[in-house]
């Protein structure tokens, strides 16, 4: 008789094991029982400018059930929201403001917390809680802004060079916002509180303006205007034929890149994709490897004069707008900008950096066949197409006068010629003033070299 009730008492404990085991596997399982914990986007220390709400990002993959927040100064606590988020929304901003009232004792040094559940069954129906605490900065201040030195003059299709200071406790980024939208990023220059830039003039914008811009970690802001003389410019345009030959050759070789985008397209949709539409996606890869600009300080921009081809002779103008045509100049088929300076000079014809520089790319790239692209340094790129052979590779650091590559008919390229193009910081520009000791020494060096002597005043 007992050896039936130790044996009863056995199975009874080894059923509930294995209900237990299969409550807890059901539990683990059921997606209204998952233990997942919100996320709350938030930095551990915040600067705040009082006057503007800031947002906080909360999110969790099974729905939200509550956001409560609050602010403590170190003797008073104001709540900031108590809510019920509704329809279990996976996404929720919080919207924080300054409280009007309630907070007296420390507000250079607050505390803000946010307490999040979400709409799990998990811990006894209550969900998965996630507690964030943010140390709050209160900073009211802008950054001081002082311009030391520019260029004098930035021409249509161009480059100039700003440099100025900004000073701020709790400075974040400096950069020169222009007309068109473009933010071009600084390097620290030499000394601390000091920044520079190159800027450009895009050569199919009508006019240029630019603001140096500093901005604050609490989103405080200053800007001031640089003032250059502008110099317009007039590029060529151009008419160019494109034959049977031309559409039925290089075009169709070129198409069957993207045979998934021009394979049921008629020879002169072709033409049109190719010039427009790839021309496009192969300038914003081109873009993508020589817009970036390297941190650290700089005290100089040793740049010389770039001579990239040996009694190169232009074929090929950087800005010209060119129109192709089929059959009559009424039947215009495409457009586009020609964004470099094409050289030629014998076939095979080694292709030289005339300045030291880190290769970044090195690859077939559509219409500009095999394309090189050098780093110069300060958000400075020169990039070499139409290659037929690479002399050098990604990652390597190249001395002045090296030999990267030898020129070729690789991409749209009728004959053997380069096709020199700048970058700076992601905006093409007109390889001339490069290629100008007297402009270089004028616009660049002398600007760097004054402001070193004002800084060192």
């Amino acid at each position: 008789m007992y050896k039936k009730r130790s044996n009863f008492k056995l199975i009874v404990f080894l059923l509930l094991v294995v209900g237990l085991f299969g409550v807890m596997f059901y539990l683990q399982n059921d997606p209204r029982f998952e233990q997942v914990k919100p996320k709350v986007e938030m930095s551990d220390t915040i600067y705040w400018n009082p006057n503007r709400a800031f947002e906080v990002d909360i999110s969790d993959n099974n729905g939200l059930r509550s956001v409560e927040a609050f602010l403590e100064d170190g003797e008073n606590k104001v709540v900031l929201a108590d809510i019920k988020v509704p329809n279990k929304d996976k996404n929720y901003k919080l919207k924080v403001d300054f409280p009007k009232m309630g907070l007296l004792a420390r507000e250079d040094l607050l505390k803000l917390t946010v307490i999040v559940r979400d709409s799990s069954f998990w811990g006894l129906f209550r969900g998965n809680k996630t507690v964030k605490k943010s140390i709050i900065h209160i900073d009211k201040v802008k950054p001081e802004l002082l311009l030391i030195n520019n260029s004098y003059s930035i021409g249509k299709g161009g480059t100039a060079l700003v440099i100025f200071r900004a000073k701020d406790n709790n400075l974040k980024n400096t950069y020169i916002m222009t007309n068109y939208g473009k933010k071009f990023y600084t390097n620290d220059f030499y000394k601390d509180g000091y920044h520079i830039s190159l800027v450009a003039w895009p050569v199919f914008e009508k006019t240029f303006t630019a603001w140096i811009v500093a901005e604050d970690k609490a989103g405080n802001k200053t800007k001031q205007r640089v003032a250059f003389y502008l110099k317009p410019r007039e590029y060529r345009v151009s008419y160019i034929k494109a034959s049977d030959r031309f559409i039925n050759g290089k075009i169709a070789q070129l198409a069957e890149d993207r045979p998934e985008k021009t394979a049921s397209l008629t020879p002169i949709q072709k033409m049109k994709f190719i010039n427009e539409d790839y021309r496009i996606e192969n300038e914003d890869l081109i873009r993508e490897y020589a817009t970036k600009v390297d941190g650290g300080k700089i005290s100089k921009f040793d740049i010389h004069r770039f001579y990239p081809l040996k009694n190169g002779q232009r074929v090929g103008s950087y800005g010209d707008h060119r129109y192709y045509y089929y059959k009559n100049k009424e039947n215009i088929i495409s457009e586009s900008y020609h964004m470099g300076l094409d050289l030629a000079s014998v076939r095979q014809a080694d292709i030289k950096t005339s300045n030291k520089a880190i290769c970044v790319y090195a690859k077939y790239n559509g219409i500009y066949g095999n394309n090189v692209i050098l780093y110069h340094g300060l958000g400075f790129y020169t990039l070499y197409g139409h290659c037929s052979s690479f002399l050098v590779s990604r990652g390597d650091v190249i001395k002045k006068d090296g030999v990267i590559a030898q020129t070729g008919a690789t991409g749209l390229a009728l004959g053997d010629h380069l096709h020199f193009g700048i970058s700076v910081q992601g905006i093409f520009v007109r390889p001339a003033e490069w290629m100008d000791s007297k402009w270089i020494n004028t616009n660049i060096t002398k600007v760097i070299d004054k402001a070193k002597q004002i800084i060192g005043k």
